[in-house]
């Protein structure tokens, strides 16, 4: 992720970070954590739902597409 980040671990999991780019008013964010070949994806707002699980590749092909569309 780009920005800097905060970390914001829970207490029986991984460690998650939020983007300094998140407004902090509500708007959509994400937070990552990472793990052995692996990055999870979750809504900053609904810790409790889902999660998305990346490998290597996926995720740096999803930064790749990210920052060739940010606005």
């Amino acid at each position: 992720m780009s920005g800097g980040v905060a970390a914001r671990p829970d207490s029986d999991g991984p460690a998650w970070f939020k983007s300094s780019y998140s407004a902090g008013n509500g708007g959509e964010c994400v937070e990552v954590a990472t793990g052995p070949g692996t990055t999870h994806v979750r809504d900053s707002k609904h810790t409790a739902g889902p999660i998305v699980s990346l490998g290597q590749n996926a995720w740096t092909e999803f930064l790749g597409f990210a920052a060739r569309h940010a606005t």
